[in-house]
């Protein structure tokens, strides 16, 4: 955990400083970013296994909406992901030092669920993100599951898709909770995880009344790649 840290200031306080003087560019953060990710997966030595990248078509953009395992999703996700993206973060992650101001800089939306307005003003900023070319990953689950179980999928994401007029693409994270489950302080190296990204789903196919719908249609290409 001290190296994770250790990590993060080497990533974020440039990160914060380039925000400051007005030259935070979207591909030095992403180089950033990518080399971050790759720091904390070799420091636990996960073994990543990535399945389906065949549905990452062309230049598409996506929503991504994955389970959650894992403070290890995060650079899990980034090294599996071939394009530029950021995650809907909870507004808790934004008061951590360093790592908070660092995301706020790079674009990651704070997601603010105890307050109605800010919570739509950020998937608002969230869908401008995607008409301008970047991914948005959500973990529609909100929490960490305890047990590596599905937990209820919030509609945001969803809404937020349909809004913007882009496909979802589910994605599968299975074994990082092995790596560090929800609420732990102690990591396991050498563990191997499982990314399985889906067929993407066209949302042009849904409307608002037919929310639920898309949602079961995700949570189900999500879930049929876990432990039964």
């Amino acid at each position: 955990m001290i190296h994770a840290g250790l990590v993060t200031c080497r990533a974020g306080l440039p990160t914060i400083a380039d925000s400051l003087l007005g030259r935070a560019e979207r591909s030095v953060c992403d180089a950033r970013l990518d080399r971050w990710s790759r720091a904390l997966v070799d420091a636990a030595r996960i073994n990543i296994e990535v399945r389906g990248k065949q549905h990452m078509l062309g230049e598409e953009t996506f929503v991504v909406i994955s389970n959650h395992q894992s403070h290890y999703d995060i650079p899990v996700l980034f090294q599996s992901y071939d394009k530029p993206i950021r995650m809907v973060a909870k507004r808790e992650l934004f008061r951590i030092p360093v790592m908070g101001p660092a995301m706020r800089a790079a674009g990651f939306p704070a997601l603010d669920r105890a307050r109605r307005e800010r919570a739509i003003a950020t998937l608002s900023a969230a869908t401008q993100a995607l008409r301008s070319g970047m991914s948005i990953w959500i973990a529609p689950e909100g929490t960490r599951s305890p047990d590596g179980r599905l937990g209820v999928f919030k509609k945001g994401g969803f809404r937020m898709a349909i809004d913007a007029g882009v496909w979802i693409l589910p994605v599968t994270i299975d074994g990082t909770r092995r790596t560090l489950v929800a609420k732990g302080r102690t990591v396991t190296e050498g563990q191997t995880v499982r990314v399985t990204f889906s067929e993407p789903v066209d949302t042009s196919a849904f409307d608002r009344e037919h929310l639920p719908e898309l949602i079961e249609q995700v949570r189900a290409a999500i879930s049929q790649h876990l432990p039964a």
